[in-house]
Parts: C-alpha cells; sequence; structure tokens
C-alpha cells in the first residue's frame, strides 16, 4: 500500500513549487518594508565615522 518514490515525486515537486513561491512572496514584501528609524540612525552614525576617517581600518 505504501507509495513509491516515483509516485511521491510529483506531489513532491508540487510542494517544494509551493515552498519556493511562498519564500519569493515573503522575500519581496520584506524588500517593500520601511527601514526602522533606529537602523536609520545606525548607518547615519556609520557613514559619518567612516567620512570623518575616524575608522581604525587601515
Amino acid at each position: 500500500m505504501t507509495k513509491t518514490n516515483d509516485e511521491d515525486a510529483p506531489k513532491r515537486q508540487a510542494i517544494r513549487e509551493q515552498i519556493d513561491e511562498n519564500l519569493k512572496r515573503v522575500y519581496a514584501a520584506a524588500l517593500n518594508e520601511e527601514l526602522p528609524d533606529r537602523f536609520r540612525d545606525l548607518l547615519a552614525q556609520l557613514k559619518s565615522k567612516e567620512g570623518s576617517g575616524t575608522g581604525s581600518d587601515k
């Protein structure tokens, strides 16, 4: 009564495709989210430090 791997292949492929589409949808939604103010402030601080040459990089 158990299915062989060949019989399960179409079902597994459909599941993979559904997972792929869901991941793409979530990723696209994350890209469209606005950057939180705290992150924006941190990025501005990093840019100002890079511009002033006070970094420890040689």
